[in-house]
């Protein structure tokens, strides 16, 4: 898994890209990007997968603030991001959240 993030060099925005690499994808179908940045929903932010075959989607988030985030994989199962900033305790389980921050 990998975040990559790209500033511009002017303004207060940052594009965050969220991949997934194959061995993390085997067998799936859909993935949802689910997080602080879209109030949790899990239909709005979907990866799509590229012609390498990874599963990736770019969202543009405000600098300056840490964003909680999962995937959820075939609506059932979620993961954490391997390369993420930090992780946190989640509010829902006995689970932690990914964090990325910008």
């Amino acid at each position: 898994m990998a975040l990559y993030k790209s500033y511009p060099k002017k303004g207060t925005t940052c594009k965050v890209t969220f991949e997934l690499p194959l061995e993390a994808t085997v067998g799936v179908k859909k993935i949802a990007l689910v997080g602080d940045f879209n109030n949790w929903n899990t239909t709005t932010t979907q990866l799509k997968k590229n012609k390498e075959g990874l599963f990736a989607v770019t969202v543009v988030l405000e600098q300056g603030k840490e964003y909680q985030f999962r995937y959820l994989m075939d609506e059932s199962r979620w993961e954490n991001d391997w390369a993420a900033d930090k992780y946190l305790p989640s509010s829902f389980g006995n689970a932690d959240n990914s964090v990325v921050i910008v």
